[in-house]
């Protein structure tokens, strides 16, 4: 029989861990209670102001550190012997700090208990390795009834610190689920949530951003009265807006764009985003000579589409070159791109008419033979039905025979 994989792995005795922290201790020091913690651990928990034992909680006479150099040796011993045994062998979990599901289970018990922050910071900080090592423990956690409840009260209650580790949980393990309570959750309490997370978007490293955008979005969805609520809270469009910049991270771009398509599912919402003339920085992505990946690119245009269902949205689309950055993006970046393309320019160009300025444009920009291209494309056949239409209405000068052409399934791409 073969070698049971398991059999590699390496169980952490207990007695090495440290009881605020418990990941093994590099420095540990004993209380005048006789309890073993890592200095830092145990330094940060005195720095606070406490005057009890942590794991017996009885009040210290001294708060004295007294190296324990046996603990010591016997930790690097058998560090040592870990080291050796496991060259060249799968690492374990447990020798790279990570909890198991029953040491998480004791952390989220002591953490609804913790009042201490920093405590609470270094369990938080051990339930995100934890949920990030597999997807497996995001699944495990998701199913967690006090999580989600227990994230949202830090996130309305506790300092900034613990507030973007709460997000980042929740970034992970909403995606399982728990869509509707979370919104409920988050939405109910007086605007407070909302206000911690926008201040994650301000203040956050870029990480801590995109999980802060992305948390909104999945609150978003759930009902028109979320959309309104994060849309009208002071502050978060702006910083949206701010965030679709071209100089910012496109994965940042990419996830404020998701959240800002999201909730322009209301019109409410859609007068607001065209009021902060956001169509002006979708244009300058649109007409950008940086590179832009293709997910920022179909958001931009699909955005830009369902902002052309507004007057005051396509009046906006119609001016300072925008309709040059639509026709640009045809047949450049992807399928989906080109049918928002195209159904941007059908709204303006042959269901509203609005503005004939726009079909010079878009003769300008050589999107006429673009679009004869885009008939015997792979895009849908209601989308290929548009092109056909913005042919008819930019008064192409060719035979109908030419344009039979186009009805069969056979490419024919003539030179212009």
């Amino acid at each position: 029989m073969g070698r049971d994989e398991t059999e590699t792995y390496i169980t952490v005795p207990t007695f090495f861990k440290c009881p605020i922290s418990l990941d093994v201790m590099r420095s540990p020091v004993s209380l005048c209670t006789g309890v073993t913690y890592d200095r830092p651990s145990i330094q940060r928990w005195l720095d606070g102001g406490n005057n009890t034992c942590p794991a017996t909680m009885q009040i210290l006479k001294s708060k004295d550190l007294v190296p324990n150099l046996t603990l010591q040796r016997l930790i690097k011993a058998w560090s040592d012997s870990v080291g050796n045994s496991a060259a060249g062998s799968p690492d374990p979990a447990s020798a790279r700090g990570i909890p198991t599901m029953e040491e998480v289970k004791g952390s989220l018990t002591r953490l609804s208990q913790e009042k201490d922050d920093e405590i609470r910071l270094e369990i938080m900080s051990r339930i995100v390795r934890f949920v990030k090592d597999s997807e497996a423990n995001g699944e495990f956690l998701s199913g967690r009834e006090d999580l989600v409840p227990m994230l949202v009260d830090i996130i309305t209650t506790a300092k900034i610190k613990l507030v973007l580790l709460a997000i980042k949980i929740l970034d992970i393990i909403i995606k399982k689920g728990n869509e509707e309570r979370l919104s409920n959750l988050m939405l109910t309490n007086g605007g407070d949530c909302l206000t911690a997370i926008l201040l994650a978007i301000q203040r956050g490293d870029l990480e801590s951003k995109i999980e802060a955008v992305r948390v909104l979005e999945v609150i978003s969805t759930v009902d028109t009265k979320s959309k309104m609520i994060i849309a009208e809270r002071d502050g978060i469009l702006t910083e949206l807006i701010r965030s679709i910049d071209t100089v910012s991270d496109p994965s940042l771009i990419e996830a404020s764009l998701s959240l800002l398509i999201a909730i322009a599912k209301s019109k409410r919402v859609r007068s607001k985003l065209i009021a902060a003339k956001t169509i002006t920085k979708v244009k300058d992505i649109l007409l950008t000579e940086e590179t832009i990946t293709v997910a920022v690119t179909e958001k931009s245009l699909k955005l830009l589409e369902i902002l052309s269902s507004k007057r005051e949205g396509r009046s906006e689309i119609c001016e300072g070159g925008c309709v040059e950055g639509v026709v640009k993006k045809l047949l450049k970046v992807s399928t989906t791109a080109t049918e928002h393309a195209v159904t941007i320019l059908w709204c303006l160009c042959h269901v509203f008419k609005e503005d004939k300025t726009v079909e010079e444009t878009v003769e300008r920009s050589n999107g006429v033979t673009k679009l004869l291209v885009v008939i015997q494309s792979n895009c849908s056949p209601m989308v290929r039905q548009m092109a056909k239409d913005l042919i008819k209405v930019l008064k192409v000068k060719s035979s109908a025979s030419a344009l039979a052409a186009y009805e069969t399934k056979t490419t024919h791409i003539m030179p212009f």
